[in-house]
Order: C-alpha cells, then structure tokens, then sequence
C-alpha cells in the first residue's frame, strides 16, 4: 500500500461549530453552504435541524472562516409552507454560487414534504431577504448546485434525482432559472463493491478550473450496519460540463475522527460549501460530521488536480472497455 500525505488537513480545532454555539435552542447544525463576502468575510449558511427534526437555514459569519462566529440571533430563511407547500418538512443542505451576471448569490437546497426531497432555488444579495423561486427539479431529487455562468447561453444546473435504476449526478439547462431541459446523466454511480457503487452525489458546487470543472463528489457504501460517506473527485470539460475527462478510482477523504464518526448519522462527511483564498489555490472545505457539527479542513486545489491525474481515468475509457468487454 502507497502511503501518501493527506489531500485535506483538518482543522485541530474542529468541529468549528456545533448546537452548543447557537443563541437559540436546537438540535444540531450541519451541511453549511460557504461562501466570501467582498468585504473577505466568510460566510456559512447552516443546515440547523430544530427539536422537532425539522430543518431552516442559519448564517453564520467569521473574520478569518474559522473562529470568533457571529451567529444570527434567529433563524435566517425558515420553511415557509403556506406559500411553499413543498418546504413542509423542512429545507436542507444548502449551496451557494454567486451568479456575476445577476450579481446575486443562488442558493440551492432540498426542500422537503409528502412527496419526498426536491431541488429548490433562491436567490439573495445580502443573506437577509430572499427571492424564492420555488421548485426547478421535482422529488426525489438533491444535491444541486448551479454553475457560476451560462453554457452556451443557458444556466446549467448540477443534481442527483433518484431511481430505482440507480441514484447518479445529472445535469440540466434552463434559458431563465424556471423551465428546465436538455436533462443529461453526468456520472454514473459504479457497481458492486467500489466505495462509490450505487449512491452518490455532488457535494460543494463545481470549481472552475482552466483544465475544467473540478467536482468533489460522494459516495455511499451500504455496510451491514449503515453507510459510509466518503469523497472522490471528478472533472468535466468547461464548454460541455456532462463530458467527464477524468474520475479518480478511490475516495481521498473520508470519516475517521471521532466527530465524524460518531453523531446522529455515524461516518458521515459530507461538505457543501468552501472558500478559495487569495493565493487562487488554497480551499477551505466546510463539512457536515456525523450530522451533528460543522468541521473545516484545508487543502491545495493544485494538489487535488494533481492527484485526480494520477489516480483517476477517463470515463470514455472506461465505456470503450465496457462495450468491447
């Protein structure tokens, strides 16, 4: 076995935020959308689930991404059922892409009812007054996140809905953030006994590399007792963001801390925001432990393209050997 030094290094003091931080009772807070305001704050919008075991979203705010949060008094976007019939259980893992030619951030998230998770959009300018667009992906359906520019002239949305032919990331157009369509399958869920077999999903929205769109992905591996969420990576071309160029073969982060493996879903890492430094390559990756607390581990964009390199391969490799086999 190759040892090799870990792509993400994780922060000594996480978890960074946990329910024993919040100003107002809770369960747990998890699954945080990130962002850097222009002013170089950082900028959490935290999955909070309440006692009831519902979910709303809450902004937290830090100097430096890492410590001294300020933490808004109450909750921040609450599920608004009477006008939002499908957040009647709740809205969940929220990401955050600023849009330059709306200048405005969109958020995705699940909102959750009767007929199961869907993929809901708004969208802000300051985190304090929300636009809602409503449902653009119908359950079951998560995992979403839009790309930061049109592709060819149409907004392209990251998701993952589910099947009983299997649970894969998709990615579908729109010429106005409403009507969807030209719906493409992006990456497969592989089979058998990978750690990626079956199940799995984007995490934190694509970054824009000048090799192409750099995605940190997860997988569920089923064990007898439960699952196991761990994070592989996966770029696609930039002009044609369904082409896969390059899939690692393993995961490169996984659950092995006692807050990550212990909480109210046991082994479960699971981000949905970061933050890129000044220096361009430097990434803050803001996750959800054991979904109970928010962590944060840094890593070198430049490192994971390069260890995507050398232990990924091509996905159109692959199908040739698949058809020939």
């Amino acid at each position: 076995m190759i040892l090799q030094d870990p792509l993400f290094v994780r922060h000594a003091g996480n978890p960074i935020l946990t329910a024993n931080d919040w100003p107002y009772s809770m369960n747990s807070v998890f699954n945080a959308g990130a962002t850097l305001l222009p002013d170089g704050t950082t900028l959490l919008l935290c999955r909070v689930e309440d006692r009831r075991g519902l979910s709303h979203f809450c902004v937290a705010r830090s100097a430096n991404g890492v410590d001294g949060w300020q933490i808004d008094r109450t909750p921040t976007l609450l599920p608004d059922p009477d006008k939002y019939p499908e957040e009647l259980w709740g809205i969940e893992d929220p990401r955050i892409t600023f849009i330059p030619e709306l200048k405005q951030y969109a958020v995705t998230y699940t909102s959750y009812s009767r007929g199961g998770p869907g993929v809901s959009l708004a969208l802000t300018k300051d985190f304090r007054s929300f636009e809602r667009l409503g449902v653009i992906m119908s359950p079951d359906d998560k995992d979403a996140a839009l790309l930061p520019r049109r592709i060819n002239g149409l907004w392209a949305l990251i998701h993952r809905p589910m099947t009983l032919l299997g649970t894969h990331i998709w990615i579908s157009f729109s010429p106005d953030l409403r009507h969807w369509g030209g719906h493409k399958l992006m990456l497969e869920a592989r089979r058998g006994a990978w750690w990626d077999a079956n199940r799995i999903g984007m995490s934190p929205p694509p970054i824009e590399t000048p090799g192409g769109w750099l995605m940190i992905y997860h997988g569920v591996r089923r064990t007898p007792s439960s699952s196991i969420y761990r994070l592989g990576l996966a770029i696609f071309a930039l002009e044609q963001p369904e082409k896969c160029l390059n899939r690692g073969d393993s995961w490169m982060f996984a659950p092995e801390e006692d807050y990550e493996r212990r909480g109210d879903v046991q082994d479960v890492v699971f981000p949905c925001g970061y933050t890129i430094a000044p220096d361009g390559d430097t990434i803050n990756l803001y996750y959800g432990a054991a979904d109970s607390s928010v962590a944060l581990a840094t890593g070198s964009i430049r490192k994971l393209l390069a260890w995507l390199t050398a232990n990924g391969h091509s996905e159109q490799s692959e199908d040739r050997r698949k058809r020939q086999s």
